[in-house]
């Protein structure tokens, strides 16, 4: 099979690394696959014009598939927030087909500076760990369909899960950390899937798009991704429920900025 390369098997390598951190830290793996497939989609010779809406694309669709296998692992510890997914929900599907169409409008270089800035400021939001208030509790039905409208849109722009928006917002709302991750990772999935959706339509017929595709999809990635991320993700929440979360969260921000940084460099001398 054409596909049973070198490349093929960096994707299932890097859907384990990706599968393992949204098991344990209840992100879709965005943060990690952007960075690695800019790097490895230029290598192909992928055209430039359309490469970062790929990029995007194609890490969106692969959350589709890790957040089913991560949200099952926490399910079972009891750590999601079942209330909190049906409220938000309805406003991630509007933030996401708009976010999934902005996207589609703008350019290759705008897309990535967007998200190297998006990742420090994530990054950022990892090591400086606020207190919130005591008294402070999750809003009411409408304060969470805006807030999901929100997080739809955002997680679209920078093409992750939704877990570096819903984790800080759980949180700064006084939801326990193991809930707030196992919330995150369901969440990922009404977000990859609606975001996803609008992607492959705005992709739809579009030239210098690598093939084979659907839309904006690359599918040889999509599946090596897949496949491995799915399979390692109950792994990485067994783990995120043994370990002191803050301790793996600094570490995750500090790799976050080394990505970054390298990202810019790259951006800078291209």
């Amino acid at each position: 099979m054409e596909y049973l390369n070198v490349w093929f098997l960096g994707y299932i390598a890097l859907g384990i690394v990706v599968g393992f951190l949204a098991g344990l830290l209840g992100i879709g793996g965005g943060m990690t696959m952007v960075p690695v497939l800019a790097f490895m989609f230029p290598a192909q010779g992928f055209p430039y014009e359309t490469r970062f809406q790929v990029i995007l694309a194609t890490s969106m669709a692969t959350i589709m598939f890790t957040s089913i296998s991560s949200l099952r692992a926490h399910h079972a510890k009891g750590a999601v927030n079942w209330r909190v997914i049906g409220l938000m929900s309805p406003g991630i599907l509007v933030g996401g087909l708009m976010g999934s169409r902005v996207v589609s409008h703008l350019s290759t270089a705008f897309l990535a500076i967007f998200f190297v800035c998006f990742m420090f400021y994530s990054a950022t939001q990892m090591l400086i760990n606020f207190k919130p208030k005591a008294a402070r509790t999750l809003p009411g039905a409408v304060g969470m369909s805006l807030a999901g409208v929100l997080l739809g849109f955002l997680s679209a722009m920078a093409s992750v899960g939704g877990a570096f928006f819903a984790i800080p917002f759980l949180t700064w709302c006084n939801v326990p950390i193991h809930h707030a991750i196992g919330t995150s990772a369901a969440l990922g999935f009404p977000i990859a899937l609606f975001t996803t959706i609008g992607n492959v339509h705005n992709g739809w017929g579009v030239p210098n798009v690598p093939q084979p595709s659907l839309g904006f999809v690359y599918l040889p990635a999509l599946v090596g991704i897949s496949i491995a991320s799915v399979l390692v993700a109950p792994y990485g929440a067994r783990l995120a429920h043994r370990l002191p979360v803050q301790t793996l969260k600094r570490s995750f921000a500090l790799m976050l900025y080394v990505l970054g940084a390298k990202m810019l460099w790259g951006i800078l001398t291209t």
